[in-house]
């Protein structure tokens, strides 16, 4: 390959939560890369997975769902979202085929406008299996009346559906020139938070309400042992008292199931055996902490309400 025939660039992908960002991501990468749950708001990095398709590297930033935000987390997550779509190459927004042109969409619609057209956006209506034809036509019409997209497609992340189109077209319109990665590269975060969000996964299945938002994991230490396997210690920090004894279960069970639901996931994602040790501890303010938000990569200045 030479510097004239490849291609390489950064795709955000925008939307509301729960649009499917995140499965559109791992689907594309062939690898999870980033959280996948049924609860919204889930994302809360800018998570970068890269894929090869012929001479084309796409790398997919898959930013929080832009949300109407309450918190300095929600604050710092829409600033990222926003931050990832302003500096990509690309933008693809997302949107479910059976909520349609919701209040949320438009709002982000909208908030395209203000930005202008430098970056090209394209339109992915996701979950087309939830709706009719005539439904999808009329919304895709109806869409691309509110914004002048540069492509529609419509696909279900899930199930695949549409999305050998939409990969072959984003490799076509991507930049000319060298691959930014290396070649058997398939994200750009360090394992050490690659292996805190698969454990927040974990935790987010398990929990409900709103105790997965108040809630965050960070890898405290990383050992490479002599025998190929890596020792890897957590801490899931829990803002009241009384969350810890809910995130611990009954005689530790609930913690004990995380823990081995995320270190199988880590073993396969590695290829090699992990030994992971999960705490639990209480810091009530730990998110108006800038140091919490360094760990998610996110910014902390960027809450400031």
């Amino acid at each position: 390959m030479t510097d004239t025939t490849t291609r390489a660039g950064f795709v955000a992908l925008i939307g509301e939560p729960n649009a499917g960002k995140s499965t559109l991501l791992n689907l594309m990468v062939g690898a999870k890369v980033s959280i996948v749950t049924h609860k919204v708001q889930t994302t809360r990095a800018r998570i970068r997975g890269i894929a090869v398709h012929e001479a084309s590297q796409i790398v997919f930033v898959d930013t929080p769902g832009i949300f109407r935000p309450r918190r300095r987390l929600d604050r710092s997550m829409v600033a990222a979202a926003w931050g990832g779509a302003s500096d990509a190459d690309l933008v693809l927004l997302l949107i479910e085929a059976h909520r349609g042109l919701t209040e949320g969409t438009q709002a982000i619609i909208d908030q395209l406008k203000e930005l202008g057209q430098n970056v090209p956006v394209a339109l992915v209506i996701n979950k087309i299996d939830r709706v009719k034809a005539e439904v999808l036509l009329a919304l895709s019409q109806k869409m691309n009346e509110a914004y002048p997209f540069v492509q529609t497609f419509m696909i279900s992340a899930e199930k695949g559906y549409g999305c050998a189109d939409l990969r072959d077209w984003l490799a076509g319109a991507l930049p000319e020139g060298p691959w930014l990665y290396p070649e058997d590269q398939i994200a750009d975060l360090p394992m050490r938070m690659i292996a805190a969000e698969i454990t927040r996964e974990k935790l987010t299945l398990r929990l409900h309400e709103e105790i997965p938002y108040q809630l965050t994991v960070e890898t405290e230490a990383w050992e490479e042992k002599s025998d190929g396997s890596a020792r890897v210690e957590q801490v899931v920090y829990v803002a009241r008292q009384g969350h810890k004894g809910i995130v611990l279960g009954k005689g530790g069970e609930t913690i004990k199931a995380v823990g081995q639901a995320a270190r199988g996931e880590l073993e396969e994602f590695m290829g090699r055996r992990v030994h992971l040790f999960l705490q639990v501890r209480v810091r009530e303010n730990w998110l108006n902490e800038a140091e919490r938000y360094d760990e998610m990569g996110l910014n902390f200045k960027d809450g400031d309400g």
